[in-house]
């Protein structure tokens, strides 16, 4: 079987899987006993919609061996595009059907929308990233979909790297101290990310030594100011409800980064089905 997932691959995806199988099955699955133990059918799943596929890795875990996957993470599918088939008991196919189906266009949906974002700013140089807002226990999953759908990852937690948020600020008294009180405490591996919520913000980022700034819920009009006045000081970032009706605009403002937490928490289920074939 071909390696279908786009290296490197989500962190404790099978520990993931098996327990999303046991929510669903539990003591047994009651339907799917009444067929004869033995009895093989044919089965394939097809896309339903156009758009990006993820999850095809877990589909092939779930169905087996003998399952062909026929498209890897990453590709473009249109309605009628069968991405796995296989030869299996029916008892089990049938069991494994919903688990596979649900990361299946879960995940899908997040490749997709994430790559309409990736789109829409092409040829701009800004890069679409995620963020935490996340599916609880599903981040590593969904931040994979992102990277397949062309998007790339911002931090994965709390531990990973620093960001200052306003309410840091607040909890510090200001900019200065919360980068100097920052600085003291980590690596000097790490980079730190302040979120500015007002231009005049931006200049003591700057000064502070901030590596990276946020530029919150502001117009493009006035990140392009901002930019310019800061030029190759600090890497920009912009964020807060970025749609894409508005997102190539702000890529034109010269951000080198956008942020979108739609990708992970708003984006719709690609439609995917299974059918199957008696052996």
């Amino acid at each position: 079987m071909r390696n279908v997932w786009q290296e490197p691959q989500p962190f404790g995806w099978e520990d993931h899987v098996r327990a999303a199988l046991s929510e669903d099955v539990y003591s047994g699955d009651i339907t799917s006993s009444a067929i004869p133990p033995g009895r093989l059918v044919n089965w394939y799943i097809e896309a339903q919609a156009t758009g990006i596929v993820c999850g095809v890795g877990i589909v092939a875990y779930l169905f087996g061996q003998e399952t062909e996957c026929l498209v890897s993470d990453g590709a473009q599918v249109t309605p009628g595009t069968v991405v796995a088939k296989g030869s299996l008991e029916g008892n089990h196919a049938l069991q494994v059907e919903r688990t596979a189906l649900n990361y299946l266009m879960m995940l899908s949906g997040v490749s997709t929308l994430t790559n309409s974002f990736v789109k829409t700013v092409e040829a701009t140089g800004a890069k679409i990233v995620d963020t935490r807002k996340t599916v609880p226990l599903m981040r590593h999953l969904q931040k994979y979909a992102v990277r397949c759908g062309g998007g790339h990852n911002h931090r994965m937690g709390l531990y990973d790297a620093v960001m200052i948020k306003d309410n840091h600020i607040r909890a510090h008294g200001s900019i200065t101290a919360a980068v100097e009180a920052t600085r003291h405490k980590i690596s000097h591996l790490y980079k730190i990310e302040i979120e500015c919520d007002h231009p005049e913000q931006v200049a003591e980022a700057v000064n502070a030594g901030a590596d990276v700034i946020l530029l919150d819920n502001m117009l493009p009009a006035v990140m392009a100011e901002v930019i310019q006045e800061f030029h190759g000081k600090a890497v920009f970032e912009a964020s807060g409800g970025v749609a894409l009706s508005t997102v190539r605009a702000i890529a034109e403002s010269g951000v080198n980064v956008i942020s979108v937490g739609a990708l992970t928490h708003s984006a719709p289920s690609l439609a995917f089905h299974l059918e199957l074939n008696q052996g």
